[in-house]
């Protein structure tokens, strides 16, 4: 009875790390790793388009405190751009050609 249990037992951790050992095979084959870094691709991708729209909004935000467009912000509001500049504003303190664009939502209700 013991041994029975013994065999079933080794049977058993020798098909899982076969299994395992395949996986990680896998894993470093051309294709393996073409299918990681197609991932890693589409994140950067996306983390680039939203730094650049957060570059754009922060500059036009600065170019109106600033007075280099034309606009009207009041001065309580440009002396806190201009004082803080990593500081987070509320969309309703700014005028309306500055707020955030909401980002499209997909089909599965991720943001873009």
């Amino acid at each position: 009875m013991r041994r029975m249990f013994w065999l079933a037992l080794g049977a058993t951790v020798g098909v899982l790390v076969v299994r395992k050992l395949t996986a990680t095979a896998k894993a470093y084959t051309p294709e393996g790793v073409a299918q990681g870094l197609s991932g890693l691709g589409e994140g950067l991708r996306e983390m680039a388009a939203v730094v650049k729209e957060s570059m754009a909004q922060r500059d036009a935000e600065l170019r109106l405190a600033l007075g280099v467009d034309e606009g009207e912000m009041d001065v309580e509001t440009a002396r806190q751009l201009i004082d803080r500049p990593s500081a987070e504003l509320r969309d309703r303190d700014l005028p309306a050609g500055l707020r955030a664009p909401q980002p499209p939502v997909t089909p599965g209700g991720r943001a873009r």
